[in-house]
């Protein structure tokens, strides 16, 4: 009897035993084999942020377009003769993104071979390309644009932002009747946080198109000056996007894409003394030149005509001076010059409005209307005296 109980219990803790490998065990076993295909043949889960970016290339990479120039024979001759002269790099800590022009010689068979000198993006399916105003600058080159996939258009009209760097060009979709131009969503960049994902897309090195580089924004509101080497030029470039997503020489015009695909800045610059800054302009600078564009045919914006600084809370104490723009140079013959601004003079109010950190002198003067007469409030030889000056349409460069 003694014995029968102690098999029965063997027997119970055998069942117990086999119940819970069924249980616990992975199930990796069917029918006592191992079921290797069912392991093999699983799903590749893809995280959020990767799912995003390829879904977002994949819908609006195609609306990214390359920007070639062809340059004329006069320039080319220009360019051999000051080939082995060096270009300077000190002037500017940020420079703008176009590639580097070729240092060696062409051979006459590739001479007048467009150069891939920028990128763009659609924002009409009637033919209207943003891009950067530096892309494009020359005005004795001619341009066209390519799409991701090899169709070229040639570029008609060039439409440049007097105080942006911006540019519109126009394209006859005509050109290629079988294709169909998808704008690209303009989002509101006004609502932009510090750390928000971004994605930008361009012709890094004016070769490899639709190139992907992904980060965050950075930093919200930067001035920088930035110019660029290979042009010997500089501007100033105010509220812009700072971003950590690599952008290269060629991405100049490029758009910078929030997580839903929208189009939240342009990429302009990027830090020649650091390691992934790069910066963008706002697209609702764009936004505004493409409602300025709708309204007067061009691109068109009030002028004072002076070169400033401008003087912050700490730089005004250290200097001694009221806080404002310290004008550094007086354009001859525009509404500065005319109104009698001098260099050294301190543009402390606009019709009253105080310039400061919020309200830049560019800023305040954007919002006034081409042919309205200002008062200008100016600090001179330690005293401070009222002047007007009736605002002019800023010249095309």
């Amino acid at each position: 009897m003694k014995k029968l109980l102690i098999l029965i219990a063997i027997l119970l803790g055998l069942l117990i035993l086999i119940s819970a490998g069924q249980t616990y065990l992975p199930s990796i076993f069917q029918n006592g084999t191992l079921d290797f295909a069912s392991q093999q043949t699983q799903p590749v889960k893809v995280v959020t942020e990767e799912s995003v970016t390829i879904n977002i290339v994949k819908k609006f990479g195609p609306s990214v377009v390359t920007v070639t120039g062809t340059e004329s024979q006069q320039e080319q001759e220009q360019q051999q003769q000051q080939q082995n002269i060096p270009f300077g790099f000190g002037f500017s800590p940020f420079f703008n993104i176009s590639p580097e022009p070729p240092s060696i010689s062409q051979t006459p068979d590739q001479q007048n071979q467009p150069e891939s000198i920028g990128s763009g993006f659609i924002v009409s399916s009637n033919g209207m390309i943003v891009t950067n105003k530096h892309v494009v600058a020359d005005s004795t080159m001619t341009y066209q644009v390519i799409t991701s996939d090899g169709k070229k258009y040639d570029v008609k009209n060039i439409y440049r932002d007097p105080l942006n760097d911006v540019a519109l060009l126009k394209i006859d979709p005509s050109q290629n009747s079988s294709e169909k131009l998808v704008p690209l969503t303009l989002g509101d960049s006004s609502n932009l946080q510090v750390g928000q994902y971004v994605i930008a897309i361009g012709t890094a090195l004016g070769e490899l198109r639709n190139t992907v580089t992904t980060g965050v924004v950075s930093g919200l509101g930067r001035g920088i000056t930035a110019g660029s080497p290979y042009e010997g030029s500089v501007e100033q470039l105010n509220n812009v996007i700072q971003t950590d997503a690599a952008i290269n020489p060629g991405n100049s015009g490029g758009p910078l894409f929030n997580s839903s695909g929208q189009v939240i800045g342009v990429n302009t610059a990027v830090s020649q003394n650091g390691q992934n800054i790069g910066f963008a302009i706002p697209i609702n600078v764009i936004k505004d030149a493409l409602q300025n564009y709708e309204q007067n045919g061009s691109i068109k914006r009030p002028f004072l005509g002076v070169s400033y600084t401008e003087l912050s809370k700490n730089l005004a104490i250290v200097n001694n001076l009221p806080q404002g723009a310290y004008v550094e140079d007086v354009q001859q013959g525009s509404p500065a010059d005319t109104a009698g601004l001098q260099q050294g003079d301190v543009i402390v109010k606009i019709d009253g409005q105080q310039i400061d950190d919020s309200n830049s002198l560019s800023d305040v003067i954007a919002k006034k209307g081409i042919g309205q007469t200002i008062t200008i409030t100016i600090y001179r030889n330690n005293k401070t005296q009222d002047i007007q000056a009736k605002l002019v349409a800023a010249p095309q460069q």
